[in-house]
């Protein structure tokens, strides 16, 4: 009996170049900076809830429109309360609207309209969340997040109770 053997070629490894991928999403970021929005209006954006609250972003890694994409912006509307949650400091939080308080592991610090909220960078992060103290009345602030500080500090999210929204939306 004979037997005929047929030598097939094997698929060509379809490895990423990493040079060249720095190449292009370099050319990305540049495409960005001088064809992508300047002016972000707040009317383009939409309010979500989620489980921190109700927040309205105009700045994040998964959104690809803007000229700059290092940044995590977002205002939050605190109704009555926000979520409870964790993760590493290192932000900036201005007070649009209204006035409040943050806790910061179980420490109470008000804050209202024009001041300025920074949550400290320490091991293992902090555990925080933030009051309205007029339930009814606006409340509003701002956070800024430069993502690679971010990402260099190791952070993690851990989410210990939702928002009271979060509970009646779902």
């Amino acid at each position: 009996m004979e037997r005929e053997s047929v030598r097939t070629r094997e698929a060509e490894s379809r490895q990423v170049n990493t040079y060249e991928a720095g190449f292009s999403h370099d050319a990305e970021l540049r495409r960005r900076a001088v064809e992508c929005k300047v002016v972000v209006k707040g009317t383009e954006r939409p309010w979500q809830q989620s489980r921190q609250g109700r927040i309205k972003f105009f700045l994040h890694a998964t959104i690809d429109d803007t000229a700059v994409f290092d940044w995590r912006m977002f205002v939050h509307d605190i109704r009555t309360h926000s979520g409870k949650h964790r993760h590493q400091g290192g932000l900036a939080i201005y007070v649009v609207e209204g006035k409040g308080w943050t806790t910061v592991d179980s420490v109470r610090y008000d804050w209202e309209e024009g001041d300025l909220i920074l949550l400290p960078v320490k091991p293992r992060g902090c555990e925080h969340q933030h009051f309205n103290a007029e339930p009814g009345k606006p409340c509003k602030w701002l956070a800024l997040i430069y993502s690679p500080f971010k990402g260099a500090l190791g952070s993690e999210m851990e989410q210990k109770e939702v928002s009271p929204d979060w509970a009646s939306h779902a």
